[in-house]
């Protein structure tokens, strides 16, 4: 069953590649949309305005100003669709000055062992599973990240990433691509608020395919033979905006935030959709005692399903997260669908975070 899975995802991702005719495609690069860190996850990825760690690499380049540790590492691993998929990530950050710091991020969301079929009947018409190869399709993202706290607006800081994607079907087909993010972060009182553009000048990705491995099965099932293309990944923009309150003599803090994802390609099944603009909501909450234990929660992804008979429902994605504090390691985890309320399969994300060096206040 498992190999039927795999083996009918794998022609989908064939078909899919092979349909990218320099154009604008929905969705492309849609692994980077995801979510890192089990702060994030667990928060229905409302970090825009609040980000203020190694993994502002991913969320807001901009919050890498903020680093506590003059150096941060992170590591995440999370599975998907019921365990095909593994979405990994790995990140690092270090101040350059009081106003200046630096980060690396690695992501890499692939299926692995992918059986190709191609040569499981012998010279004689026999099945011969001792034959099946194995591959991997999979996604890679590095994101090189600087940010700056302005000298003349102290509570102002701005970032900015240099991506490069790779992405690969096996020996059948792979695409390298590059492009920028941007974002900014200004903190007031207590209210924080953030903006992110991602791939603010599109991001481009040059596949190249293998045709001669696949023209054979292709032309017997009648497929269209797939030919070397670009894809472009059009600019989103996330906003938000966030408060921090403190009780009970600042022991007890209470963190809320909303995000709001703007895209440009065409309508999508999101709460607001048009043809111009489409927004997609997320609300998040994180309570803590002492900046040692957390306790998250978020709300996201809305969607409206059709069913078979016409009639139409709405569906959302919960989250839930916890963390700890234990010195300089901070361990997280998050559920992400809770009580199966979105069409999406619940997920656990594990995350660690490390920082390294003596503790400084900013500037």
């Amino acid at each position: 069953m498992r190999i039927r899975v795999l083996s009918c995802l794998f022609l989908g991702l064939l078909a899919l590649t092979g349909q990218a005719q320099i154009r604008t495609p929905k969705y492309s690069n849609e692994f980077l949309a995801i979510g890192i860190g089990s702060r994030g996850l667990g928060m229905a990825g409302t970090q825009t305005a609040v980000v203020a760690d190694v993994t502002s690499g991913y969320w807001n380049p901009a919050g890498l100003a903020s680093l506590e540790n003059p150096y941060e590492a992170s590591l995440m691993h999370a599975e998907y669709f019921a365990g095909i998929a593994n979405f990994d990530y790995g990140g690092f950050a270090t101040r350059i000055d009081s106003l200046s710091s630096l980060g690396v991020s690695v992501i890499r969301f692939a299926v692995d062992d992918i059986p190709d079929t191609r040569f499981l009947y012998d010279a004689n018409g026999r099945i011969n599973y001792d034959r099946i190869r194995f591959f991997s399709a999979a996604d890679y993202a590095f994101l090189f990240s600087y940010a700056r706290r302005l000298r003349a607006i102290p509570r102002l800081q701005l970032g900015v990433n240099f991506k490069v994607v790779h992405r690969n079907v096996g020996d059948f087909a792979n695409a390298w691509g590059f492009g920028l993010d941007a974002g900014a972060q200004y903190k007031l009182a207590g209210w924080q608020v953030g903006l992110m553009f991602h791939d603010i000048t599109g991001t481009f990705n040059a596949w190249s395919h293998n045709s001669e491995l696949v023209i054979d099965v292709y032309t017997q099932t009648g497929n269209q033979i797939p030919d070397n293309s670009v894809e472009l990944t059009l600019p989103r923009a996330t906003f938000g905006i966030a408060k921090l309150q403190r009780f009970w003599q600042n022991r007890l803090g209470v963190l809320a935030t909303v995000d709001a994802t703007f895209t440009f390609d065409g309508q999508r099944n999101v709460l607001v959709g048009s043809d111009v603009t489409s927004i997609d909501p997320s609300v998040g909450l994180e309570l803590d005692y002492e900046t040692i234990v957390f306790l998250r929660a978020g709300v996201g992804n809305v969607q409206q399903v059709k069913n078979f008979d016409g009639s139409t429902y709405r569906t959302y994605q919960p989250d839930f997260g916890v963390g700890v504090v234990l010195g300089k390691l901070q361990i997280d985890y998050a559920l992400t669908d809770i009580g199966d309320q979105s069409e999406s399969l619940y997920s656990h994300v594990f995350s660690l975070k490390l920082g390294f060096g003596k503790s400084q206040e900013n500037e």
